[in-house]
């Protein structure tokens, strides 16, 4: 038998808990909870203005969807920006992880610059690489041209466009992704590399054999988190192409489509159901990502 006053305590400290906890979750159930449920909602709906008005159309903004090429062509170049952003943001920021890790001078310092790009205002730094990238008068094609080499239609090139927006990409979040690295790779203990050198293993087999199966873990979780970041794109298309580039059809999101529909043309039920569809693809995307982990991620 529990004593009351035992019973009094845990249902204080019960009480405690929840009061401590009632911000966190009214401010999910008003930002992320509630919104998704109207979005689900106003996916069935033509949308008035205000939000009154309303018009029930059911399936018919999920039948325009699939019949809509300009969709599936957003969705496509979702997931080349992602599929290439992704990848290289990984792979550069494992690199620079593993050269950190050596114990350089100036460690801090180097932690601190490669981590400004997450801290700068998204829009501010797009804004700096429009003006980088630009065709006529980018700081980059200034430089080529110095060098007696052709300019480079980076972001006015239908081909290249979507490539140039994955690099800005790959510049604000390889930062993030080395800093996370070198936590786990300050987490591997150093008897193994011991044991290694012992062994008579050279660089790249220490860390084909030790640091790339030990921060596995760590590796998968930067993809998913990387990978939902990347479907999410928009501001860099939004700032550095602007609404009427004449290569938005090969490079415009489905966030971006979101944006169009939601915003500017004030179709909010057909913007809910866009936004729906890169759910599922995220979802999807998340699942087979889950799957596949147990092949190539180790824990312990």
């Amino acid at each position: 038998m529990v004593s009351a006053s035992k019973l009094q305590q845990r249902m204080t400290n019960n009480l405690w808990g929840w009061f401590f906890v009632l911000p966190t979750f009214a401010g999910m159930l008003a930002l992320n909870i509630i919104p998704a449920f109207q979005t689900v909602w106003q996916s069935f709906f033509k949308v008035g203005d205000f939000g009154k008005g309303s018009v029930f159309v059911g399936l018919a903004h999920y039948v325009q969807l699939m019949r809509d090429a300009q969709i599936w062509q957003a969705l496509l170049n979702t997931v080349i920006y992602a599929f290439v952003e992704v990848p290289l943001s990984v792979v550069i920021g494992f690199i620079f992880a593993v050269i950190l890790n050596q114990g350089l001078k100036g460690q801090g310092f180097f932690r601190t610059v490669f981590f400004l790009p997450m801290v700068v205002a998204p829009a501010a730094a797009a804004m700096v690489w429009r003006y980088l990238l630009s065709t006529n008068f980018g700081l980059i094609n200034h430089t080529l041209k110095a060098i007696g080499l052709a300019p480079v239609g980076w972001i006015s090139d239908p081909n290249l466009a979507i490539f140039s927006l994955a690099l800005t990409g790959i510049w604000g979040s390889f930062g993030y992704v080395t800093i996370l690295f070198l936590a786990g790779l300050q987490e591997i203990p150093n008897d193994y590399y011991e044991a290694a050198d012992i062994e008579g293993a050279g660089f790249w087999r220490k860390h084909l054999r030790i640091t790339i199966p030990l921060i596995s873990p760590t590796t998968f979780f930067i993809t998913v988190i990387r990978t939902i970041g990347a479907l999410q794109i928009f501001d860099s298309i939004f700032v550095i192409l602007g609404r009427h580039s004449p290569v938005l059809p090969r490079t415009q999101s489905l966030v971006f489509l979101f944006y169009r529909y939601s915003f500017i043309e004030n179709n909010r039920g057909y913007g809910a159901t866009i936004i729906l569809l890169l759910l599922v693809v995220i979802m999807l995307i998340t699942f087979i990502q889950q799957s596949v982990q147990k092949r190539w991620v180790h824990y312990g």
